[in-house]
């Protein structure tokens, strides 16, 4: 398995050097929403430490991520009046991984109402920035 590439798109985001719509932020986590979601408030949680996947991250880190992963689906039930959650994590490129930093999508789900095909379109910057909004007063409150 390849190293951890401490230059991947999310290892940028940790370190501020590219934006996020940021939802949450603990001393081990950050959470902020999928830019191409799948359904409205789409988030990726990610373990401030490198870690490519599952494959090679801490099992504090990693419970860590799963407690707030589960976290951020309580408060999206709230937020978006969601039936369900969706909850996907890919390894390696064979397994679905993209992005060669560790992150949990967490995806709230309406009944009857099909999730987007990945990365299919861009949300808008106002959208992004409401739903984020709304989604970290959820989590205050939570």
């Amino acid at each position: 398995m390849p190293g951890y590439d401490p230059n991947n798109i999310f290892a940028k985001i940790l370190r501020g050097e590219l934006p996020c719509y940021k939802v949450y932020e603990d001393d081990k986590t950050l959470v902020f929403l999928d830019i191409m979601p799948r359904a409205a408030g789409h988030t990726l949680v990610l373990p401030k430490a490198p870690a490519r996947n599952l494959l090679d991250v801490s099992a504090d880190d990693l419970a860590h991520v799963a407690k707030v992963a589960q976290k951020i689906a309580k408060a999206q039930m709230a937020a978006f009046g969601s039936d369900g959650i969706t909850i996907q994590q890919f390894n390696e490129g064979a397994g679905g991984q993209v992005v060669f930093h560790l992150h949990v999508h967490v995806i709230p789900r309406k009944a009857g109402v099909p999730m987007k095909p990945p990365a299919a379109e861009k949300e808008k910057p106002d959208t992004l920035a409401e739903q984020a909004k709304k989604l970290s007063a959820a989590i205050a409150s939570g």
